[in-house]
């Protein structure tokens, strides 16, 4: 009886070190991943961009900000903010009074002056005044000539008048009102001739040249409403002394709908094409201390973490510059929540 109850222990003890053990070999094996997909990573032409902001300015020569030609009031507004004007359109008139007389009395001391020079310059010659008379009546001749030209000049622009074909894009200007010469009273601008300008940092402008390809959309960020293509016109040659940053002028080619003026942009500049880029979509990245890293899947169905570097990305593809190879199989959709060693239970390939 003794030896059987001994015999039954021992059968019940090594039953459950199986136990035991089958049970630590299944905590320690891979642990199967869920619904993930995959797709493999491939070999193509990646252009590099570089992402900026800026906003849309008119184009120079088609645009004119007017002012008055000295301290005035304003006798009458031709039109409103938003109106298209034509070349030669009155804008603003100011009282003529002032303008008027300027111009009259400006006109009376050149005759003045002439007859003056003329008077001067016989007597001369008759040896009855010295020849630095003349000298000085010419002084005065031309002095008069210049005050003459300016105040005929003020009497034009005693009426502001549109320079380009344009819309209206600002008016300060109210009924009445006095103004300081200088003071921006009206704005008008081409809108079929609108650029926009971007800001980079200097280290990055080095690699933009003109007529790089650009994709603009609305807005201070990737993902906005697509306004077209343009390309690079101009790279500032000097740094802002405000921003510390460097100016890239675009002309817009492709314009989707109307631009405003002062509207945010976001651009991402085309700076370089490389033909053979590995390739992998944005979500297969995974962020790993300081650098990234992606899961492979090797034949046998195990997710390998694998660390890359990375050049450039869209809000797509990311390049990767060293760590994978074209051809090879990374985790894509369920790649944040994957064990390094793990099975993949089910895969669910997908198109790169």
């Amino acid at each position: 009886m003794l030896g059987a109850c001994a015999a039954l222990s021992l059968l019940l003890a090594c039953a459950k070190k199986e136990g035991d053990a089958s049970d630590a070999e299944g905590e320690k094996g891979p642990k199967p991943v869920v619904a993930v997909s995959t797709t493999t990573a491939s070999v193509e032409p990646f252009t590099h961009t570089i992402s900026a902001i800026g906003s849309v300015v008119a184009r120079p020569g088609r645009y004119a900000a007017l002012s008055a030609p000295s301290p005035t009031r304003v006798a009458r507004v031709y039109v409103t903010e938003g109106q298209r004007v034509a070349v030669g359109m009155p804008l603003v008139r100011f009282e003529q009074l002032e303008f008027n007389a300027a111009a009259g009395g400006a006109e009376a001391a050149l005759t003045a002056a002439q007859r003056a020079y003329e008077r001067a310059e016989r007597l001369a010659r008759e040896g009855i005044v010295p020849r630095k008379d003349v000298e000085q009546a010419a002084a005065e001749l031309a002095a008069a000539r210049s005050a003459s030209v300016t105040a005929r000049r003020a009497q034009q622009l005693s009426v502001l008048r549109s320079p380009v074909n344009g819309v209206v894009t600002r008016l300060s200007a109210a009924l009445g009102a006095s103004v300081d010469a200088g003071q921006t009273l009206v704005e008008v601008a081409d809108p079929s001739a609108f650029d926009v300008v971007l800001s980079l940092g200097p280290n990055e402008a080095a690699e933009v040249r003109p007529g790089a390809r650009v994709t603009l959309s609305a807005g201070e960020r990737s993902g906005g409403e697509s306004i077209g293509a343009g390309t690079v016109s101009t790279v500032a040659a000097a740094v802002d002394s405000g921003s510390r940053s460097v100016s890239i002028r675009v002309t817009m080619t492709t314009p989707r709908r109307a631009l405003r003026l002062g509207e945010s942009v976001f651009g991402e500049i085309a700076v370089e094409t490389r033909p053979n880029a590995v390739v992998i979509p944005a979500e297969a990245l995974v962020p790993d201390e300081d650098g990234y890293k992606v899961f492979v899947v090797d034949p046998h169905g195990t997710a390998v973490a694998r660390s890359v570097k990375i050049g450039g990305r869209t809000a797509t593809k990311v390049e990767i510059t060293a760590g994978l190879g074209g051809g090879e199989t990374v985790v894509t959709k369920g790649a944040f929540g994957v064990e390094d060693s793990a099975t993949v239970g089910r895969s669910v390939p997908v198109k790169p």
